[in-house]
């Protein structure tokens, strides 16, 4: 199988159900997808350089974000999505919770803006977080114009919360302090 097709030369790409340009808002919301996995496969690498059994839950649910990251793109490829088609549940909207509810057990109390950073595990998450974040944004606007499932966009919502918080849980990990926004107010309390 070659890999160039020339299919897209024009500037054309194919969805489930059609050919739309390759900038239109779907392609950008699930190019944004698949960008946010590959920045979580590179936070998965920095993790295993690390002392490894450290980071063997973390790097579990990266390797199963990346999977789910996949079915938010298959799910967002369909023109016209079929829900009887979906792959991204509520479930995993919820598993996510869970996670972030376990990893911020194991972070100090935050009260400021953080910067992100601190640590390079810490540093690659918040990028997953960030890019995450847009991803979340070009779905708003595909739903906007377009038929979009639901679900994906809870999802990625979800999903960079759950990156803030590893990124904190990281650097607590590695016995490092976040670095607070200094001009910033105390606008956090802790959930209970």
């Amino acid at each position: 199988m070659k890999i160039y097709t020339r299919t897209g030369d024009e500037g054309k790409t194919s969805v489930i159900g059609g050919r739309v340009n390759k900038d239109d808002v779907r392609v950008e919301a699930y190019g944004t997808i698949d960008e946010l996995n590959s920045f979580v496969g590179q936070a998965a690498s920095v993790l295993a350089r690390e002392d490894k059994a450290n980071w063997d839950d973390l790097l579990e649910h990266l390797t199963l974000i990346q999977h789910e990251l996949f079915d938010c793109g298959s799910d967002l490829s369909y023109a016209i999505p079929d829900p009887a088609k979906m792959k991204v549940t509520h479930e995993m909207t919820q598993r996510l919770e869970d996670w972030i509810d376990l990893y911020e057990a194991q972070t100090p109390p935050i009260t400021r803006f953080i910067l992100p950073g601190g640590s390079e595990p810490a540093a690659i998450l918040h990028v997953c977080r960030t890019v995450c974040r847009r991803a979340e944004r070009r779905v708003v606007t595909l739903a906007t114009e377009q038929p979009c499932p639901d679900e994906v966009r809870k999802y990625l919502n979800r999903l960079s919360d759950f990156f803030f918080t590893v990124a904190r849980m990281a650097n607590s990990r590695l016995q490092l302090l976040d670095v607070e926004y200094e001009r910033g107010a105390h606008v956090f309390r802790r959930r209970s």
